[in-house]
């Protein structure tokens, strides 16, 4: 596998020369055979070339990296006609530059803007008539179906998204999630702005994963620029991640033991939640980690007072979450609602390529940080998932080994001792006609930044890729054949993001 295609490193400056340009037979037959064969897709997107409609792909087979290009006409064949993992990737072609994968089986609007290029609309209607409000969802006929409609608003301060349940009785048939309320040009705007701007717009993206997308950002445009970064801001960036990490699979493991109404784990994780937060701000000032990472280190230096706050928080921390995880995955009536509910298995998560936890709890064994590590990662221990059933107990469980497995990685690294410097925003001058993708695992799974500069070094094109991208189709996978009641177990055990998706 792999012979036409490029093998690279994660966040490995490419020229754009040396990627291969197969015609789209050989192109499509790569990636195909790629992911029948337990391969899976990290970026797959178009983009301008002149006068000419460009594919690059990057995908991913065990711990190899490759790339590779095709250029296309107006239509090309659907690979996701004989994949799935391509299904979200050819909407999104199709929808920011106006062309049709031909025999996609479920070929819908992503984000409802107008393409980029003022191409033809290729979905059969009219975008600025065919709102998500107004979209023909699929409808189960029968007399006995009944249709649930929840959102787009939602109660509390919850991002806008819809979802369409088909019904009979209690049990779900079949689940539509409509996004795309919320789009905001993101990728088309980053490379307008001056590039001293990037993270601040990169730290943005999702609020929950600042840390992750800005990361993932600041290590291409080091790529790029040939910037060096010293040892001590690696220690820094990967503690801020971890951090970033616990803060919300303890959220999260708060808002499951809500959703059961088991409220006394719920009161204990939310608090514990803001003890973590409090803790990227002892690194940098602010709770969610925000103007920490900047290209070519951190803007601040880890001293001993903070090393020692947060060893000492930590060891005040870890026995009460043992306590409350313990106190939540012990009591029988969680468990009688956690266990066999929202299940996802393996073949159907293999399927989708679900990432991060949502993928470990089904049996995927992949992170990131094991098998394309950056930072400090590359000599820390791995951690092990013990429950890969794929339901909400797995997820949950999974979680909760990850909280445990990050406060042993945040221990091991502010005790290495490493000098650091401060590092302040300017403008940088990236590599004329190179390419380069970044690949980090974010609290919820695999981010994932790529950028191509033209021949004066100037931005091109700049693709994100939020882990909700991949395993919002779980969520719906996970409602077939449940009763509708679990809906709100099964959305939080997986709690994707809406605004990580609506770029």
């Amino acid at each position: 596998m792999g012979n036409n295609l490029l093998q690279i490193k994660n966040g490995e400056k490419v020229n754009r020369a040396d990627i291969p340009q197969l015609s789209f037979a050989d192109f499509s037959k790569a990636l195909i055979d790629i992911a029948d064969n337990d391969g899976y897709v990290v970026q797959f997107f178009a983009y301008k070339d002149g006068e000419t409609n460009k594919l690059l792909a990057v995908v991913r087979q065990g711990a190899k990296l490759y790339v590779v290009g095709s250029e296309v006409d107006q239509t090309f064949a659907s690979l996701t006609a004989s994949n799935e993992k391509f299904h979200m990737f050819e909407r999104e072609i199709a929808e920011q530059y106006g062309l049709k994968p031909e025999n996609h089986p479920w070929l819908k609007m992503a984000r409802y803007h107008a393409n980029y290029q003022g191409n033809p609309d290729v979905f059969g209607n009219n975008y600025e008539e065919d709102t998500p409000g107004n979209y023909p969802y699929f409808r189960v006929e029968g007399e006995d179906i009944h249709e649930v409609a929840v959102g787009p608003v939602h109660a509390g301060i919850i991002e806008p998204g819809h979802f369409r349940f088909q019904c009979i009785g209690e049990i779900v048939l079949h689940l539509e999630i409509q996004l795309g309320y919320q789009h905001r040009g993101v990728e088309k705007m980053l490379p307008t702005v001056p590039k001293k701007r990037l993270p601040i717009i990169c730290e943005s993206i999702a609020g929950d994963t600042a840390i992750g997308h800005n990361l993932s950002s600041c290590q291409a445009i080091e790529s790029l620029a040939e910037l060096k970064v010293d040892d001590g801001a690696h220690i820094v960036r990967s503690i801020a991640l971890e951090l970033e990490r616990i803060a919300n699979h303890v959220g999260d493991l708060g808002a499951l033991s809500g959703d059961v109404a088991f409220n006394p784990p719920a009161a204990y994780f939310g608090r514990m939640r803001g003890e973590f937060l409090n803790l990227l701000q002892v690194l940098c000032g602010n709770r969610f980690g925000k103007g920490l990472v900047r290209p070519g280190g951190v803007t601040y230096v880890m001293g001993s007072e903070q090393r020692q706050l947060i060893l000492d928080k930590l060891s005040e921390v870890r026995p009460e979450l043992e306590h409350v995880c313990d106190l939540l995955f012990s009591a029988h009536t969680v468990m009688a609602r956690f266990e066999n509910t929202g299940t996802v298995p393996k073949e159907r998560a293999q399927e989708l390529g679900l990432v991060g936890y949502a993928g470990r709890a089904s049996g995927i064994g992949y992170d990131a940080r094991v098998t394309f590590p950056t930072e400090s990662y590359g000599d820390l221990p791995a951690n092990q998932n013990n429950m890969t059933k794929g339901d909400v107990c797995s997820r949950g469980t999974v979680r909760r080994e990850e909280i445990m497995h990050s406060l042993d990685l945040i221990e091991t690294l502010v005790k290495r001792q490493a000098e650091t410097k401060r590092v302040f925003m300017k403008e940088y001058e990236l590599a004329p006609s190179s390419f380069v993708v970044t690949i980090n695992e974010g609290w919820r799974g695999e981010v994932s930044h790529c950028i191509l500069t033209d021949d004066k070094g100037q931005i091109e094109r700049y693709k994100v890729k939020d882990p909700s991208f991949h395993n919002w189709t779980g969520l719906a996978m996970s409602l077939r054949n449940e009763e509708i009641s679990d809906f709100p177990l099964c959305n939080k055990s997986f709690n994707l993001s809406y605004c990580g998706f609506d770029l």
